[in-house]
């Protein structure tokens, strides 16, 4: 038999064609043009009015279009972040994609009781520890707004707890330019000035404008600050179907896009090619919760779309969501929203996935989904690497053998089964697969126990990396609000 061309295809899933991309970003545009939005930040504003923006009335102001191609023209086509130790960890860019959590949930299921209780400082860092343990997550988020730290300062103490519980990067959450600077100070000690976390940046920030189209003056803060200072960011918006946005799907994401595109615009104006991670963000309201759900499939849905329009429009790389669900507790529901939702974000080729390890739509956080949902990542990679077709996958020579005798009855004990078994099919550790007798012997352990026996382990056993007593130090004095001496 001729030599076979080795070939791989990869599944890619797609909703939209151009001519739908194209149809939902003139809507967007139109949007900008006609309706406007308004600014609650005056140096903002008179960046977009000296830009060229125009005023309709005292408060909307209204955006022509050739400002948001002169943005797309000059924000980066990658961003390139890093781990705390300085290591490249994640191009953003093209098909690559890489999972997180997420942040600001009230409460968490206590690992030793089970029970839902109110969040503390720990659990930001036992979240960034087990992120930091896990081999398919790339990146942390606080998972909390802790109740035992001043509410006014809460975003530091989480990025602080975050920086001594784990070396991989971080997504943060500010509350404005006053915590902001707190924070850059902080990742400054990490990285070793200012100049090193611009050149390697280990940060990404998360801002959220409010739908529609308003953009408070504490948002465009963070917004001016990431921009001038080099720091990732992205700033998605609430544009939900039913809530923030029109119950539409396609009216949603144009009024999302309108919407980041504006802070896209701002932010090049205030820092012509800073990295801008891509981000509008549109699930669902739920009709009858009247709540934002996170195990719709419609979300899932937009995702897909709007990775479909950035690559016809954009070329931006993208945020989106994954590794989440509306359930109360890690039962059937949770598994099988997390796992939909992290083979899609996946498939669609989303670059920069959050909000793994949710449950009860956002309001609570699982160490035991989130050590779940590190395998349906493992899983989902496996699955799309597709099927190498080449002259040894097909394995020719070893069905000669098994089929004339000359070898093993089975080709369980045939040699090709023992060179490539570790690499052709993939192997769990969460998910059991054991026979019956083997399974209650083990304990006749459910999903959740597993999952929670698992966290519990990384927790007690995986060491991190310490920082040094130095930026251990410069971390404290800023968390105490004091000033580092000259």
């Amino acid at each position: 038999m001729d030599q076979i061309a080795p070939t791989t295809f990869k599944p890619r899933l797609k909703v939209l064609n151009r001519e739908q991309a194209l149809t939902i970003h003139t809507a967007a545009l139109e949007i900008l043009d006609r309706n406007g939005f308004t600014i609650e930040h005056e140096g903002a504003l008179n960046m977009l009015l000296e830009a060229g923006c125009t005023r309709n009335g005292d408060d909307k102001v209204l955006m022509p279009a050739y400002l948001v191609e002169e943005a797309l023209r000059t924000a980066p086509r990658q961003i390139t972040m890093f781990d705390q130790k300085g290591e490249r960890a994640m191009a953003l860019v093209d098909d690559n994609f890489y999972y997180g959590t997420g942040s600001d949930t009230i409460f968490t299921h206590d690992l030793e009781t089970g029970q839902r209780r109110r969040t503390v400082l720990a659990d930001s860092g036992n979240f960034a520890k087990l992120i930091d343990g896990l081999d398919n997550m790339d990146f942390s988020m606080s998972m909390g707004n802790p109740e035992d730290v001043p509410i006014e300062d809460i975003y530091v103490h989480v990025f602080g707890e975050m920086v001594r519980s784990s070396n991989k990067a971080i997504c943060f959450i500010a509350d404005s330019g006053r915590d902001i600077e707190k924070i850059h100070r902080i990742a400054c000690a990490v990285a070793g000035g200012e100049d090193a976390l611009a050149e390697k940046p280990f940060i990404l920030n998360y801002s959220e404008a409010i739908s529609p189209l308003r953009f408070p003056k504490n948002v465009m803060e963070k917004l001016i600050f990431c921009a001038e200072k080099k720091i990732p960011i992205c700033l998605p918006s609430g544009c939900n179907a039913g809530g923030g946005g029109p119950v539409t799907l396609a009216g949603a994401m144009a009024l999302g896009l309108a919407e980041n595109l504006v802070g896209l615009v701002i932010h090049q104006l205030a820092g012509k090619g800073s990295p801008f991670l891509f981000a509008p963000n549109v699930s669902i309201l739920d009709m009858k919760s009247t709540v934002i759900s996170y195990g719709c499939p419609e979300w899932a849905l937009t995702q897909a779309a709007l990775a479909d329009m950035r690559d016809e429009i954009y070329g931006l790389p993208i945020w989106a969501y994954a590794g989440s669900s509306d359930s109360k507790v890690l039962d059937a529901q949770a598994g099988a929203e997390a796992a939909f939702s992290i083979l899609t974000a996946m498939q669609s080729r989303c670059n920069f996935i959050h909000d793994v390890g949710y449950i009860e739509h956002g309001n609570t956080s699982s160490l035991e989904l989130l050590t779940l949902a590190d395998e349906l990542v493992a899983m989902s990679r496996h699955f799309m690497e597709g099927i190498p077709v080449n002259e040894d996958t097909l394995a020719l020579d070893a069905i000669d053998r098994i089929a004339n005798g000359t070898g093993n009855a089975i080709f369980l004990s045939d040699p090709h089964t023992f060179q490539h078994f570790k690499d052709a099919h993939f192997h769990p550790k969460m998910i059991d697969r054991f026979r019956y007798e083997t399974w209650e012997k083990n304990g006749s352990m459910d999903m959740y126990q597993r999952c929670n026996a698992e966290a519990k382990r990384i927790l007690k056993e995986h060491e991190v990396e310490p920082k040094s007593d130095e930026v251990i130090r410069e971390i404290e004095t800023i968390l105490n609000g004091k000033k580092k001496a000259a």
